[in-house]
């Protein structure tokens, strides 16, 4: 018990001294309260844990594929609304549900023709995207129940969820033992710490995957919002979805986001690429080294001045825009989901990285850890 203390707290971003020297550290007035959330359809209980920060955020975490199923944030005025869609139940996630506020894994994003070959041997993965793998598969991380602890950091309440991903699951080879911490800091940031380890060679690429709309959800499209992205290129698509392996400059494409620009600028443009969305679903290639922690992306939206900033130690960024949302799904307070109301921002290793040795490696080793850091940071301008 004193070891696993000492792994989540040191995951949490505590240091060993701060095992010892926390009392003296400022402590936040945030509060984590918990509550039940319904049960899957097997009967596993599901909890849902309220993060408040000392400034009024609110995170409300399910340990239902450790879904965000709200996120309070203020507006200019200061005024609180939820900026990511979802459902008021259990039973809207367990029906129909296209990942809202999920953690994805074991491997984000599309594997095509749902197969990889590691080590010289061959994978097969459940094909639940026209003949790809997508998001982990037909049962991925979004779909269990994860095992939550609370915690309170200097920084903010936060929530560690862990989960086994067994041998075989979904196809995927190895046991992966997976940390996720959600931690609610005071500067109004939602901070997202993942890591794996493995007792057999695999592929990792987990990612988040909210909907948000910073105008409110239900409150419209996001067409207006204004999204800065730092990348020169992307990994340009076929029409299923799967990198062709090479690079494209962004320069003079409706892919360039170096100069803030509206969603709805150029989403209709008549770019073959971005018609196989149709529309933005894409990966950017972020410039900044491998590894390196750094800021993403930028989205603005006008009419409230909340501005969200994406920073992650990934080498990329997947951004949709909400193209298959339909007007079937009736969300949280009635509110119908149609085209374009939300967006994604999701750090992630490049699609299909598995099989194209041109993109970064995604493998993960025995005795090595996986490392992913997301921040979702609010202000208002």
């Amino acid at each position: 018990m004193k070891i696993m203390q000492f792994v989540t707290l040191a995951a949490a971003g505590l240091s060993a001294a701060c095992l010892v020297g926390c009392a003296s550290m400022p402590k936040s007035t945030g509060t984590i309260t918990q509550a039940p959330f319904g049960t899957t359809t097997n009967g596993t209980p599901v909890e849902i844990y309220t993060l408040r920060n000392s400034k009024g955020a609110e995170a409300r975490i399910m340990t239902y594929g450790g879904i965000v199923q709200s996120l309070s944030m203020p507006d200019k005025n200061g005024k609180f609304a939820d900026i990511v869609l979802g459902y008021d139940n259990l039973d809207g996630y367990l029906t129909n549900s296209p990942y809202f506020g999920a953690l994805i894994g074991r491997y984000g994003n599309r594997i095509g023709g749902a197969q990889f070959t590691l080590n010289g041997q061959t994978y097969h993965l459940a094909k639940n995207n026209n003949g790809n793998s997508l998001h982990g598969g037909l049962i991925g991380f979004d779909k269990v129940v994860w095992t939550a602890r609370p915690l309170m950091t200097p920084t903010g309440p936060a929530l560690i969820l862990t989960y086994v991903s067994k041998d075989g699951e979904e196809g995927f080879p190895g046991n992966l033992m997976v940390t996720a911490i959600y931690t609610l800091t005071d500067n109004d940031e939602l901070k997202l710490e993942f890591s794996a380890t493995t007792d057999k060679p695999t592929v990792v690429n987990l990612t988040h995957h909210s909907y948000f709309n910073l105008a409110g959800q239900g409150n419209g499209d996001i067409l207006g919002h204004v999204v800065y992205i730092d990348a020169d290129t992307t990994t340009p698509v076929d029409s299923g979805l799967i990198p062709t392996g090479k690079f494209a400059d962004v320069t003079g494409t409706p892919f360039d986001f170096r100069t803030p620009t509206t969603i709805g600028a150029r989403i209709n443009d008549p770019d073959p690429v971005l018609q196989y969305g149709p529309g933005y679903d894409h990966n950017w290639v972020i410039n900044k080294p491998l590894g390196q922690m750094g800021l993403m992306a930028r989205v603005t939206e006008p009419t409230t001045g909340r501005v969200m900033e994406v920073y992650s130690d990934q080498p990329g960024l997947q951004f949709y825009a909400g193209n298959f949302l339909d007007g079937s799904m009736v969300g949280k307070n009635g509110a119908v989901y149609k085209i374009h109301d939300a967006f994604c921002m999701e750090p992630q290793h490049f699609p299909d990285s598995p099989n194209k040795p041109n993109f970064p490696s995604v493998e993960l080793k025995p005795g090595e850890t996986y490392h992913n850091t997301i921040i979702y940071k609010f202000s208002t301008e």
